[in-house]
């Protein structure tokens, strides 16, 4: 079966979606994204990424392409239509089609929306968290506005690229102080000697990830010790285990930092008991 995609009000066969070559978001990169999970057909954590969603437009000034029980309805028909069972569904909004000017359109320009949905090999993808991930760290050099869901990516797609060439799955940014910040699609976690998990907190300089708030339900209701605070790459190093979140991604063990072996070099108890237990506190549409 062909894929479908959603594209400013129709649903069109993947290989000829298309938007304008003056959307704001190909020349500007004027509009925002998310990317929810899809298990057993359903839409999971969908009112944190919807309610980040309208935060992101809001703090861009970008109109709501539709009202959010429309929306829902639009993300559950894409998903429908590709037969998703477990996957993902992404939808994109950008300011609209323009004449190319850096201000804005006038408020009559609507804004874009597009959503696409696809599957992945859940046993697959099983597999590699259990295997655990490397990762590499690298200088911080993105805009300080990264708690926007942007789809000015183009930091992260080098940094992400560069982990992949050096071994890795993924890269931890890492501010002028030294202190992780998040990863270049995640966000990032460790776990103390004392078994307290910690990652930063989400005021500034990361991106306030939906499946990262869904742990902090997780780890309150199983009475683990978590804490919001900042940390070192050497302290990174030294902990007990580490691991990222993501909706792409879940709880994902990492078994080494820039070479070194983080623990025994192998997925801990916290991070793989975690992700098993992670649908069982979020919501399900």
């Amino acid at each position: 079966m062909s894929r479908i995609a959603y594209v400013n009000g129709q649903y069109v066969p993947h290989a000829e979606a298309a938007v304008h070559i003056e959307d704001r978001g190909y020349q500007f990169a004027d509009g925002v994204y998310e990317v929810c999970e899809v298990r057993d057909g359903a839409l999971i954590d969908a009112p944190r990424h919807l309610a980040r969603l309208w935060r992101s437009l809001k703090e861009l000034r970008i109109r709501a392409p539709m009202g959010e029980a429309a929306l829902r309805v639009v993300l559950r028909e894409t998903v429908r239509r590709n037969r998703v069972r477990d996957g993902i569904v992404y939808l994109q909004v950008t300011r609209g089609v323009a004449r190319r000017d850096h201000y804005f359109p006038s408020d009559a320009t609507p804004p874009a929306l597009v959503v696409t949905a696809r599957a992945h090999d859940r046993a697959k993808m099983d597999a590699g968290a259990e295997a655990g991930i490397r990762v590499i760290t690298v200088p911080e050099n993105r805009w300080p506005r990264v708690d926007i869901k942007t789809v000015g990516l183009l930091p992260n797609v080098l940094v992400k690229q560069q982990a992949k060439e050096a071994g890795a799955k993924e890269a931890w940014y890492v501010d002028a102080e030294g202190y992780v910040t998040e990863g270049g699609s995640t966000n990032a976690w460790i776990v103390t000697q004392d078994d307290v998990i910690v990652t930063r907190p989400a005021e500034s300089g990361v991106l306030r990830g939906v499946t990262r708030t869904t742990l902090f339900d997780l780890a309150e209701k199983l009475q683990m010790r978590i804490e919001e605070r900042r940390f070192t790459v050497a302290e990174a190093k030294a902990a007990k285990e580490a691991f990222n979140t993501a909706a792409t991604a879940l709880v994902t063990p990492v078994v080494a930092i820039d070479g070194a072996l983080v623990g025994e070099g192998r997925p801990g108890p916290v991070a793989l008991g975690l992700r098993r237990r992670f649908h069982e506190f979020a919501e399900r549409d």
